[in-house]
């Protein structure tokens, strides 16, 4: 039996990251968080080479925070909010959702997520990768409301984040996950 090795975890200036192939264990607290005022914050357990079949990632979305643009992808998408409150824009219309809601998209089904209600909201995001992935970032009214509907279409992720300043990398700040419980 050759068995699976264990990537070597290396350390970086806002913590651990895999190095290479092969599993790890990684606690969220100590990986790497990519901050954006306005766009929240994520937790990416990714080194280099990334994950080549899924990415999966905790994001963390002030009330009023939008998790990205609005778009579709070529890819499936999965969605768990393990606290607070966010609304979610799919296929332009609005939903509330809370602790434990789920939200499978399909490739090509538009959505974006925006943090409500009076705190925090972490949301567990996985998604599907491969080599042809194509976006869409429509036009829409109801994602416009909170600042996450692009004014031109566009299928270029760089045009559609132009506004944006880039993400900073930082270490884990108290606060970032709900407290766990028992």
């Amino acid at each position: 039996m050759t068995g699976v090795p264990e990537a070597k975890l290396k350390e970086t200036d806002a913590g651990p990251v895999p190095e290479g192939e092969g599993w790890f264990v990684l606690d969220a607290r100590d990986a790497p968080w990519w901050r954006d005022d306005e766009l929240g914050a994520a937790v990416v357990f990714e080194g280099e080479p990334g994950f080549p079949q899924l990415g999966f990632h905790v994001k963390v979305l002030l009330p009023g925070q939008p998790n990205c643009m609005y778009h579709g992808e070529s890819n499936q998408e999965d969605f768990l909010v393990i606290s607070g409150e966010c609304v979610l824009v799919i296929e332009g219309e609005e939903s509330q959702l809370k602790a434990w809601d789920f939200v499978h998209c399909p490739p090509l089904t538009e959505h974006v997520f925006v943090g409500a209600g009076d705190g925090p909201c972490a949301i567990v995001m996985v998604g599907a990768r491969r080599s042809d992935e194509t976006f869409i970032y429509p036009v829409n009214d109801v994602a416009a409301k909170y600042g996450a509907s692009v004014e031109t279409e566009t299928s270029d992720p760089g045009e559609a984040y132009a506004r944006f300043p880039k993400s900073a990398r930082t270490p884990y700040r108290d606060g970032d996950l709900p407290e766990q419980r028992g």
